[in-house]
């Protein structure tokens, strides 16, 4: 889904310069959306770390998949990016503009080019607001005149698998499926480059999953998008995503391509992950690793490698109690653990 990378795929600086980056072919491009050391902490004295020095670069046309346990700042991380949260610290370029720089009305311009999806379509929509209504906010927020919206709603409709005469009706006349296709006509109404899905499909019935799964593809290749896509389906990354970036407690564990990440996971934590995906019958089964303990407070996190108190590989090594930069250990590969080899135990799909 999305673009192909020559000589590798390209990834973020992690303790490495920029220029590093064009290294296996990747200085052919240029990031659409640039992210630096990025970091949401909410509260004063002992707070949240959210989300706690994270690097990406996302690239035209690709899909960047998101993954991680419930808590690890996924949705915090995508709000930053959108400038729907201020950040405690760090940058989000978006073609070299830093947004958070922007004033109020550069910023509603940049809106244009960047939107998102939001995870429940049940509590996204208003349910006072007719469709025509929700889909055309966008734009009347854009100065576009209202006969024009209501032309631009009707011509976007069949789009998204719905119809013109749709454009009266509530939210609660809709099937959920029908409801997600409504958001994402409203993120795409003023015609934007970058949309951030945020976990666009956990709420609906697995019959319904696969349709909008469908649909966003297809919106990619006819508007030539560019998707943070974030999941906890492994399974539905696996399909969607160009690269994959793993989040453990605020911060990047792991970012490769999606090949790479699911035939030859370099972080216990990837690991983990992957083994417990049900297989298909025949296969040679995976050994199933089971973490034991919580997840750490982010309030609270360990010293060190934020996994330490998790890991089965390293758990006691003194190194783990220096904290692992996020580095490449391959062609486009990068993973933050001092021990980031090939598990023997591993068996490829």
């Amino acid at each position: 889904m999305g673009a192909l990378f020559a000589g590798g795929s390209p990834g973020p600086p992690g303790q490495l310069s920029d220029d590093s980056l064009s290294e296996g072919g990747c200085a052919l491009f240029t990031p659409l959306v640039k992210i630096r050391d990025l970091k949401v902490y909410y509260g004063q004295n002992n707070p949240v770390r959210a989300v706690d020095g994270v690097s990406l670069d996302i690239y035209p046309g690709e899909t960047l998949g998101l993954v991680g346990e419930s808590g690890c700042g996924k949705s915090t991380l995508a709000r930053a990016i959108l400038r729907l949260c201020e950040p405690t610290a760090g940058q989000v370029h978006f073609e070299g503009k830093n947004i958070f720089h922007l004033s109020p009305q550069e910023m509603k311009e940049m809106r244009r080019e960047m939107q998102i999806v939001f995870q429940d379509p049940y509590a996204s929509l208003n349910p006072r607001r007719t469709v025509g209504q929700i889909i055309g906010l966008p734009l009347a927020l854009q100065g576009v005149p209202q006969r024009e919206i209501r032309e631009r709603v009707k011509a976007l409709l069949p789009k998204v698998g719905l119809q013109e005469s749709h454009i009266d009706r509530f939210p609660h006349q809709f099937s959920g499926g029908q409801r997600q296709r409504i958001g994402i006509a409203r993120a795409l109404a003023v015609g934007p480059r970058f949309i951030v899905a945020d976990e666009p499909v956990s709420s609906l019935d697995v019959s319904i999953r696969a349709q909008i799964i469908i649909l966003l593809q297809q919106l990619q290749r006819e508007m030539g998008l560019t998707y943070l896509f974030i999941t906890h389906d492994l399974s539905v990354v696996n399909y969607v995503s160009d690269r994959i970036a793993v989040m453990y407690l605020g911060k990047i564990v792991e970012l490769a391509s999606t090949s790479a990440i699911f035939a030859n996971p370099r972080h216990p934590y990837t690991q983990a992950l992957l083994s417990a995906i049900p297989r298909v019958e025949g296969r040679r089964r995976r050994p199933r690793i089971i973490l034991h303990g919580s997840v750490p407070s982010p309030m609270n996190p360990p010293s060190g490698c934020r996994f330490r108190t998790r890991c089965f590989h390293h758990a006691k090594d003194d190194a783990c109690l220096v904290e692992p930069p996020l580095v490449a250990i391959d062609d486009g590969h990068y993973v933050a653990c001092h021990y980031a080899v090939p598990s023997k135990q591993w068996i490829s799909a």
